[in-house]
């Protein structure tokens, strides 16, 4: 196994995405980069730069699902292997272990889990009679 980039110096999207699948082959290389875009979404939505915290990733990776895949956000999400908030967590850390993305000391991967609920979050928002809500917002 080849060793991290050394502190400070950017992995390359190859190198990254070959140490991942040496180490995980839990998340389809899909799924990796659909967080980094969604970290990109989330940040594009704020007036400067900063830290996201794992539940504010969460919610970004939420609606940037929904913005992108519509009522099949769900699905797409499941087929890359992501079920819950919990795997957005361990997707982050294994882009900060491969050097892609960085952490503040206080930040853990439990910080994703159960952020929402996925059946709910990724349906809520569309008047459709075809998800539980006779013709009413799904919340």
């Amino acid at each position: 196994m080849s060793e991290p980039p050394p502190v400070g110096e950017p992995a390359t999207l190859d190198a990254a995405f070959a140490r991942i699948r040496a180490q995980d082959g839990a998340y389809h290389e899909r799924g990796y980069l659909f967080v980094l875009a969604a970290l990109e979404f989330a940040q594009g939505r704020l007036p400067a730069r900063r830290h996201l915290s794992g539940g504010e990733l969460a919610w970004a990776c939420r609606d940037f699902a929904l913005e992108q895949f519509g009522l099949l956000a769900g699905e797409v999400l499941a087929f890359w292997g992501i079920r819950s908030t919990a795997d957005f967590g361990r997707i982050v850390f294994l882009l900060i272990d491969v050097g892609l993305l960085s952490r503040q000391p206080s930040d853990r991967v439990e910080d994703f889990e159960g952020v929402y609920d996925f059946s709910e979050a990724l349906r809520a928002g569309y008047a459709w009679p075809g998800l539980g809500g006779g013709g009413k917002t799904a919340q």
